[in-house]
């Protein structure tokens, strides 16, 4: 509500153009309707309760009321008056469509290929795993840069936040196993993922995120979690969450942000900072 004030306040001081700058866009993960509330309810005996059977039957509504409150969020900006978006990492690319004013989707993707190089002195013998089917894009694009091999894990989800099963798709055995996914909020989908890798004879397991959200139980997970450490960006303030875990470590992304305002400001294009660190 504060940026949208402040938006609409430079809006009708006159200015020429504005630009907002939102490192991790709100509400990114309800992009479209769900079936709120029944994904993974499936019947848990050969014959279904009388509650199941009425879930069954009247799921079409659940799913109508489910709402898209990134459309919602996209409108509320447009409307305050901002003319540019520059965000990172979008749950779901789509969103960029969203919008009848132009959006700088940026990519974490370069700073995480520079810290793995720079931090994991094995990361020749790496392997790029994805914890869900959905970001098995993000992790092929890492694996094809580095020159390494990738794999997925397949999760069902039985209500949000909580992870049913998981099956591994892809070798491990005797590989540094590097997860990345574009945020991570309990922590429950690594956590299980790290164990799943570590069982599958992974030697060491890393977890590289864009948005680190930790609400919950999170940072209690990653203590307990065989993880050597948990990387992610500053899109979100991290000092409190690095000091509670020591596996927490920070990759800084604010000279993408400086870069990126800097280009738009100057008419020049940001397509370079897709693929490349500016520091």
């Amino acid at each position: 509500m504060e940026l949208l004030i402040m938006i609409n306040a430079c809006k009708i001081a006159s200015a020429s153009r504005v630009t907002a700058v939102i490192p991790c866009f709100p509400y990114a993960r309800q992009d479209k309707k769900d079936k709120a509330g029944l994904e993974g309810k499936k019947e848990e005996a050969n014959k279904p309760s009388p509650q199941q059977t009425r879930l069954k039957t009247n799921e079409w509504k659940f799913r109508s009321r489910a709402p898209i409150s990134a459309k919602l969020v996209a409108n509320m900006l447009s409307v305050a008056g901002a003319d540019h978006i520059i965000t990172m990492d979008l749950h779901a690319s789509q969103i960029q469509g969203f919008f009848d004013i132009p959006v700088d989707n940026l990519y974490a993707e370069p700073a995480v290929l520079k810290w793995i190089k720079e931090n994991i002195p094995e990361w020749r013998n790496s392997i790029i795993v994805s914890p869900d089917a959905g970001g098995a894009k993000r992790v092929t694009s890492i694996a094809d840069r580095l020159n390494v091999e990738f794999a997925l894990i397949h999760k069902e989800r039985r209500k949000a936040n909580e992870v049913a099963s998981m099956v591994l798709v892809g070798d491990v055995r005797e590989k540094v196993a590097i997860l990345v996914d574009d945020m991570a909020d309990t922590c429950g989908t690594i956590c299980h993922a790290a164990e799943k890798l570590k069982d599958a004879g992974a030697t060491k397991v890393y977890a590289i995120l864009t948005h680190g959200i930790f609400s919950g139980p999170a940072i209690s997970r990653i203590n307990n979690a065989s993880f050597e450490a948990v990387v992610v960006t500053n899109t979100i303030p991290q000092e409190e969450h690095m000091r509670d875990c020591s596996k927490v470590q920070c990759i800084d992304v604010s000279m993408m942000f400086a870069e990126a305002v800097r280009r738009t400001h100057n008419g020049e294009s940001v397509s370079y900072l897709f693929s490349n660190v500016p520091y």
